[in-house]
């Protein structure tokens, strides 16, 4: 029996990002969530901005997720995917972090998803704590 992944959810960023080890959340100026490990932000809800914006409209999008990324090549795979909901703005130019609207969170699977916010809190967590994590969590 094929098993058909499940969609990935809004609650699920917030799930999956406080159930990193030593992850507190914080919030923004204007009470958006923004998840920090050791004191740096791996996944955040940004506030509305004017370099994101839908094109048609030129409204500015209220429900875009930022979330780091290992590396330059990892968000060019994620953003130049066009099946993938992941895109940057000029604003995060050579930025290691990738931006998604909440209102497309759904074109993930939970499991995609759960692998993103992993990746952003190894990208952000210290050497050590990214160490034992994978120790602890070994690839399947």
């Amino acid at each position: 029996m094929v098993t058909v992944p499940r969609r990935a959810r809004l609650a699920d960023v917030h799930e999956v990002a406080s159930g990193m080890p030593h992850v507190a959340r914080v919030d923004g100026p204007h009470g958006n969530p923004i998840y920090q490990v050791g004191g740096k932000s791996f996944v955040f809800f940004r506030n509305a901005r004017p370099d994101a914006v839908d094109p048609q409209t030129g409204e500015r999008y209220t429900d875009v997720i930022v979330f780091w990324v290992p590396s330059e090549s990892d968000k060019q795979a994620l953003v130049k995917d066009p099946d993938s909901p992941f895109f940057t703005t000029p604003h995060f130019d050579e930025h290691p972090s990738v931006l998604v609207r909440g209102s497309r969170i759904r074109e993930l699977s939970s499991q995609e998803l759960t692998e993103v916010i992993q990746d952003a809190w190894l990208a952000r967590a210290s050497r050590k704590r990214a160490t034992d994590w994978l120790a602890a969590h070994p690839p399947q």
